[in-house]
């Protein structure tokens, strides 16, 4: 009996055992059934690429310079007498700035002035003895010559004690007074600053492969660390005829008003140039994949299957990324699902509008800091913002 009942404890363990590999066979076949039913109904979210307005913007670093600049001196060596300025003083065009000592040159004057007009008086007189032909014409011509000189040397003492008056070339603000009265200037000594800040030039450098897309009249925006949250407005006035073969990169300038002084020649700029608005495939950011410096989108066929399309993205902005190269307009992508597809898979796309490209944003402003003063008031104009073009 103990026999017979092993014997069938050991039977019904044999085929417990056996059935249980059925069941692991049967699923392992049916698992792969299963996979490939389910991916080939995967849900995806697919829309059609199409052109749309799209501006972009170049991003640059820039150096403000007043529209006119020049350290004022002396033409002459001599001891300054009056000083008619003050530091940071606005002047104007020709006003006096320094008067140097000039007795002597005023007395060579006054004689130069005494020799002219007896040297013309003779002449007249002579010339009325001419025309009575009582004076020969080249005693005539001698006196004529002996009273242009002295006329020229009239002008030459007016002119040296002219040197002597030290004057604004143009109108503009005055820096920190370097001299005082009495001090000895030469034409090497700096007497002060002199800069026309009413309007500024701001210099920068764009990447020669940006040079078709320059043009004088395009809208530029800057901002300054120095003032945190105001936004600068200008415009490119002068593109560089040569591009610097040491860097690739041409130097632009732009024109900024600057009716409250508020930039300074020196200052570090953020400069943005707007480029005119143009057609271009804009498509989420999500929908791209980035495998390395690879980029590509799962692009939908007519029967309902993805192909990997590689392509090249440009500028990117708030979500969306602009496609250079790979798609075309009219062709369907996959927007959402992208991670679990593979090219030849079918799917069961559900399709949704094309997306435009979102407005330009304005240009931020530089991080504040809390001894920074406040700005003056000075709204931007949100018209662009920069688009920096990186793959993934």
């Amino acid at each position: 009996m103990q026999k017979a009942g092993i014997f069938m404890f050991g039977r019904i363990a044999v085929g417990t055992v056996a059935g249980l590999v059925l069941v692991l066979v049967a699923g392992c076949k049916a698992e792969p059934e299963a996979a490939r039913r389910q991916g080939a109904d995967v849900p995806v979210t697919a829309q059609v690429v199409q052109a749309t307005a799209w501006s972009d913007t170049l991003q640059a670093l820039g150096t403000a310079k007043a529209r006119e600049s020049v350290t004022i001196t002396a033409k002459v060596s001599e001891i300054i007498e009056q000083v008619h300025f003050e530091s940071g003083q606005q002047v104007r065009a020709g006003a006096p700035l320094v008067t140097l000592r000039g007795q002597a040159q005023r007395a060579a004057l006054t004689q130069a002035q005494a020799t002219f007009a007896e040297a013309d008086q003779l002449y007249r007189r002579q010339r009325e003895l001419a025309q009575q032909q009582l004076v020969a014409s080249s005693t005539l011509d001698t006196q004529r010559a002996i009273r242009d000189t002295a006329e020229a040397r009239v002008a030459e003492m007016q002119s040296d004690i002219g040197d002597r008056n030290v004057r604004a070339p143009f109108a503009g603000v005055l820096g920190i007074r370097q001299i005082s009265p009495g001090s000895l200037v030469t034409p090497t000594t700096a007497i002060a600053t002199l800069d026309d800040i009413e309007r500024m030039h701001v210099d920068f450098q764009v990447p020669e492969s940006e040079l078709a897309s320059l043009s004088n009249g395009n809208d530029v925006e800057a901002t300054s660390v120095a003032w945190p949250g105001r936004t600068f407005e200008g415009v490119v006035s002068t593109i560089d005829a040569r591009v610097d073969p040491a860097s690739r990169a041409v130097t632009v300038r732009a024109d900024f008003p600057n009716a409250d002084h508020a930039l300074r020649p020196g200052m570090l700029l953020e400069v943005r140039i707007f480029r005119p608005t143009r057609q271009a495939l804009v498509i989420p950011e999500i929908a791209v994949v980035q495998v390395g410096r690879e980029s590509y989108v799962f692009r939908l066929k007519a029967d309902s299957t993805v192909e990997r399309a590689d392509v090249v993205t440009g500028a990117r902005r708030a979500g969306v990324v602009e496609i250079t190269q790979g798609l075309k307009a009219g062709e369907r992508i996959i927007v959402d699902g992208t991670g679990k597809l593979r090219p030849g898979l079918k799917v069961a796309p559900r399709e949704v509008q094309p997306i435009q490209a979102p407005a330009p944003e304005t240009l931020p402003p530089p991080s504040t800091t809390p001894d920074m003063p406040a700005a003056p008031a000075a709204p931007a104009t949100p018209t662009a913002t920069a688009a920096r073009g990186s793959n993934g």
